[in-house]
């Protein structure tokens, strides 16, 4: 009798267990979802950026304006300034990327590692695509700047990402990264960045958020920079713009 008790009472227990855990969000559907607010994986778009850098080791770098257009699997950004690097175009398919510039021969090959100005990575520009290149993982739930977000562990899927390692907060509201640090494969912290979102942009008759700014800081100094986006279009782009024998 006494055993047949111990049973019911640990059945009713996994009974009352089961509905959290099967309640636990997706981590990689999450960050797919939140991607749309970057760019990532919208069928056509085109927009304007522009940075700017504050802080040390600031004086010698001009702010810059691009432009980017971006697919579901790829994106162009060229270079509009400053006039010392107008024409530059950076080129990213899939997780491959190349880099052509007035009085190159030919495209190059470069990682989205490579720095482009200040904090700014170039494949900090680019269309987001975290949910492709990065294997994410729940680590918690927290409240930020009062929001409530998933806090997620991005862990580089290929060497092409741009960072190792990524902690990201994604509103649980609002569906997008509102906060992000990035890490080195040591783990040392190396930038850490924010993220506003005051741009829509209508695709397939559904409003969606899109990043109007994003702040990059250096962990170590008072180093900033500050990418503005505008100018977002929604526009349907031949593939052949997207080919490197057309950089």
């Amino acid at each position: 009798m006494k055993t047949t008790t111990m049973a019911a009472g640990l059945l009713l227990a996994g009974l009352i267990a089961a509905p959290a855990a099967m309640a636990a969000p997706d981590a990689q559907a999450l960050l797919r979802q939140s991607d749309q607010a970057r760019g990532g994986d919208l069928p056509g778009l085109a927009w304007e950026v522009r940075l700017a850098n504050s802080g040390s080791a600031s004086e010698d770098l001009q702010p810059m304006r691009l432009e980017v257009r971006a697919n579901k699997t790829a994106s162009l950004a060229e270079v509009r300034e400053p006039l010392s690097n107008k024409g530059s175009k950076m080129l990213q398919v899939d997780r491959n990327m190349w880099l052509s510039k007035p009085g190159l021969k030919k495209p190059v090959a470069i990682s989205p590692r490579l720095r482009l100005s200040g904090q700014a990575a170039i494949g900090d520009i680019a269309a987001t695509n975290y949910a492709k290149d990065y294997a994410a993982k729940l680590l918690r739930e927290e409240t930020l700047n009062g929001e409530p977000c998933y806090v997620l562990d991005l862990k580089s899927a290929n060497k092409q990402s741009t960072y190792d390692r990524i902690v990201y907060w994604v509103s649980e509201k609002r569906m997008v990264g509102v906060q992000a640090q990035f890490y080195s494969l040591s783990g040392k912290l190396l930038k850490q960045a924010s993220f506003q979102y005051d741009n829509t942009v209508k695709v397939g008759g559904k409003s969606i958020p899109f990043v109007s700014a994003m702040q990059i800081n250096d962990a170590l100094t008072d180093a900033r920079t500050t990418l503005k986006y505008g100018e977002l279009r929604v526009k349907t782009f031949a593939d052949a713009e997207f080919q490197v024998d057309n950089l």
